[in-house]
Formats: C-alpha cells, sequence, structure tokens
C-alpha cells in the first residue's frame, strides 16, 4: 500500500458522507468498479514511448455523486500515481491492489458534479484473465495496443472500470513522429511538435471502459463513408493491407444489412483498426471501430459490427448478463449466412444441437456446459454456451414468435436501451410484452438458464 498526503489536503475541512464502495458487487469480478458516483466525461491526455514501454498520463473524470460522499475510488493497476486533484484541491490519496482511495479536501454533497484529476505514469501492465487470454496494455511489434475486456482498461487510466458506469470521452495519445494513434470515435484533430504528434480523438456517445481503446502504431488510416454518410475510418497496419483489403471494403455492405436488420446504426463513425496476427490473441468490439489481430474474415467482422448495436450501444448490466451481447453477435453471423446463400439459421442450430457442427467432439459438447444466463465463473464468460447457445436462445424466441415479430423485437430491444444497460431479467420481460399471448417458459427455464442439453419437441 502507498499513501500520499497532498499538502493543500493537510488541513482539509470536516467530511460528512461516507466512502463510496469499492466494487460494485459485479457477481464475476466483485472488484470492477465504484460505489458513490456516477461518470459522465473522462478526458485522457497520454504520452507513449515504445523503446522505454512508458506510458505518462493526465486523467481528468467528471462524475457526479450518487451519494454523500467522503471519500471514493477508482480503478487502476500498477502506474505511478503523482498526484490527485478534485475540484481543483490537493486530495489525499492512497493505493491497495487495483483500488485509488481518494478523500477529497471537502465532502461532495449527493447530486454535486465534480471533477478528479489524477497525474500518473510508468510501464503499463499486460493483465492475464482467469480464462488465460491477455488484456490491458500490450505492447506491440510498432507500438501496443490497449484492450479492456472485462476489465484491462484499468491498466492505462483510472476510472470506474465497470460497463454499468458509461462516459463519453476525449482521448489525446502523443506519441513518437511516424507513428499514428488511433482510438474511438472521431478525430478532432493532430499536431507535431519537437518530433513528437498527438492525435486527438473525440466520442461523443456513452462508452463503457471495457470497448474502449488505443492503438498506436505505424498504421495507414483511410477516411471515406457509407452511401448514407455515416464516417469510415479504418486504420491497418502495413503488412495486413493486401490480406484485409477485400473484406475491410465489406464495412458498407455489412453495415447496411446490419442497420436493416437491427435497426438505426447507434454511433456517428464506423471502421476498424487491423493490427498483426501475434499482436493480439482476440477480436474485440471497441467502439465505433473494432479491433482485429490479423485479416478477419466476413463472419468476424459481421460479428463484431453487430456488437456496435448488442454490447455497445446496448451493454451488459454486469458480467453475467454477457450471452446478451455475444448470443446476439452470434446470431448475427448465423442471420448472415442465411441472408448470403449459406446454412440457414435453423440449420446451423439443428447442427448444434445434434452435435455435428463442431469438427471435433468435445467443442460440440462445450455449448452444454452451462447455461448462457448463468455463466459457471468469471474464467467462463467467453465460453461456448455465451456465444452459440446464446444464439440459440434467440433462434428460439424466432421459432416462437415468427420472423416479423422478432425482428420487431431485436430492433425494439436496440433502440429502447440504445446507449444504456440492461440485463437478462430486462430482455426477458421486453420479450414478453413485445409478444403478448405467446408462453416463453420453456425457453426461459430450458434454454437460457436451464443446466444440461434441453429437450427438444
Amino acid at each position: 500500500m502507498t499513501l500520499c498526503l497532498g499538502l493543500a489536503a493537510c488541513g482539509g475541512g470536516g467530511v460528512h458522507g461516507t466512502p463510496g464502495a469499492a466494487g460494485v458487487r459485479d457477481p464475476y469480478f466483485p472488484k470492477a468498479g465504484n460505489g458513490g458516483y456516477d461518470v459522465t466525461h473522462y478526458t485522457l491526455a497520454l504520452a507513449y514511448d515504445p523503446e522505454a514501454h512508458k506510458l505518462t498520463g493526465t486523467a481528468e473524470i467528471t462524475a457526479r455523486a450518487t451519494q454523500d460522499l467522503s471519500a471514493f475510488d477508482l480503478d487502476l493497476k500498477g502506474l505511478d500515481v503523482g498526484g490527485v486533484t478534485v475540484e481543483g484541491r490537493g486530495a489525499r490519496w492512497n493505493r491497495s491492489g487495483q483500488e485509488l482511495t481518494v478523500r477529497p479536501h471537502e465532502d461532495l454533497d449527493k447530486g454535486e458534479t465534480f471533477r478528479t484529476t489524477v497525474r500518473y505514469s510508468g510501464r503499463p501492465p499486460t493483465i492475464t484473465d482467469a480464462d488465460g487470454s491477455k488484456e490491458g496494455w500490450l505492447p506491440t511489434a510498432d507500438g501496443a495496443v490497449g484492450l479492456g475486456e472485462p476489465t484491462g482498461s484499468m491498466a492505462w487510466f483510472p476510472g470506474n472500470n465497470h460497463p454499468s458506469d458509461k462516459a463519453t470521452y476525449d482521448i489525446a495519445v502523443t506519441v513518437p513522429k511516424g507513428l499514428t494513434a488511433v482510438s474511438n470515435g472521431e478525430p478532432a484533430g493532430e499536431s507535431t511538435r519537437k518530433g513528437r504528434t498527438t492525435f486527438r480523438w473525440h466520442t461523443a456517445e456513452p462508452m463503457a471502459s471495457y470497448v474502449a481503446t488505443v492503438a498506436i502504431g505505424r498504421y495507414k488510416v483511410s477516411r471515406s463513408a457509407t452511401k448514407d454518410g455515416l464516417p469510415l475510418y479504418v486504420a491497418v497496419d502495413p503488412t495486413q493491407a493486401k490480406a484485409s483489403a477485400k473484406v475491410l471494403a465489406k464495412i458498407p455492405e455489412i453495415l447496411a444489412w446490419e442497420k436493416y436488420n437491427f435497426g438505426a446504426y447507434p454511433f456517428t463513425s464506423a471502421g476498424a483498426i487491423v493490427d498483426r496476427p501475434d499482436d493480439a490473441g482476440y477480436a474485440l468490439e471497441t467502439q465505433n471501430r473494432p479491433f482485429f489481430p490479423g485479416a478477419p474474415d466476413t463472419g468476424t467482422l459481421v460479428h463484431e459490427l453487430a456488437h456496435q448495436w448488442y454490447g455497445d450501444s446496448v451493454t451488459p448490466k454486469s458480467w453475467r448478463d454477457m450471452w446478451l451481447s455475444e448470443g446476439f453477435a452470434t446470431y448475427a453471423e448465423w442471420l448472415w449466412q442465411e441472408d448470403h446463400d449459406g446454412d440457414t439459421a435453423d440449420e446451423i442450430f439443428n447442427s448444434l444441437y445434434k452435435g455435428d457442427y463442431y469438427d471435433a467432439k468435445e467443442d460440440n459438447e462445450a455449448i452444454w456446459a452451462f447455461p448462457p444466463g448463468k455463466p459457471s465463473g468469471a474464467a467462463h464468460i467467453s465460453d461456448p454456451p455465451v456465444y452459440d447457445r446464446g444464439a440459440m436462445v434467440l433462434h428460439k424466441i424466432r421459432e416462437t414468435v415468427g420472423d416479423a415479430r422478432f425482428y420487431d423485437i431485436i430492433q425494439g430491444w436496440a433502440a429502447a436501451h440504445r446507449h444504456g444497460n440492461a440485463d437478462t431479467a430486462d430482455f426477458t420481460a421486453y420479450v414478453e410484452k413485445a409478444a403478448p399471448g405467446k408462453d416463453f417458459t420453456k425457453i426461459w427455464d430450458d434454454w437460457l438458464y436451464g443446466e444440461g442439453k434441453p429437450s427438444r419437441p
């Protein structure tokens, strides 16, 4: 534990509030997020030296107190804190694990909007998840990438690191001249001074911390637009340009198809970030422009772009609700195949149920390991039941209500919770209200929450 007392805070006035909770009691990541406040905006000024692997940052966090606060926590893993202010006045702070506890000079009243500034630096950590995957800050061949699912964003900026607290962002990244820094939202200018270039990005729509990203490298960035004027920003590592050109050219077509099926696109730009295959072990639905390690195939591109509706705009309230993100994006792949001369969604469902969809027996059996509505632990929130069996739940709904009402449901769901958060109970209630007279009991009991392989009439 490290303790620092800001000089301006030493004679602080009395406080009458109580400390905000360290963690929001997520069922799988209880230390993630914090109580007592709601973040509305992050302003991040970052500078990265790839040779030294050193990150220097200033985070200005604007939040609203949801209780009378004597202290509050921010999530920050590793990195050295140089100082903290609240409303411009030095604040006392201490570190314990991933918790940065801040005690303002004066108490904060419930409903009060306040601004916290944290100065920090060091070598940002790469975090190994419970399932063995890597997240946080990942050094790459020519830079680095920040990937946040489920908790990695705390490796490169302090914040309320839980999907239930979404905010807008301004991110400025300074890197050696010749490198490019890509982030979420839209570019807000760049400037070069003394051999270093600063790239500024602005995200106007609320964003969960786990889909925030910074990608630094020798990217070639192309700017274009869809037929209806949606700006596209696509950043590609030069080594992947040839391999990815054909599939990335499908982005306007895929977005048009997804808008037709899922409703209005929820953000003000789209695109992709394509890095080298060895730079990360997975694609991720980073908001506005998904990240891909190497050239994606069409199915993966469809999946990650579908997340812009389901996962990024409509964000799970907790990590237990991951199937609302991954099941939807997986079902989007099935629908794409159905509409583009591939197997129908019904054929894919039947093959999965029969157990001959995958080549390996263990892969076919893995989808029945646990119900999608209740993953068996933090190490399993990205396992096959969340993806495949989650998609099967949606297909059972489609079988029950018919195509016309099914598309009304998934479009209405995306619209009703646009830029917000929702959980599984919200979804089941929405479906039941949207299809009165239909009985979904067996779907919820057997397919969404039931253990093992359900019987199928």
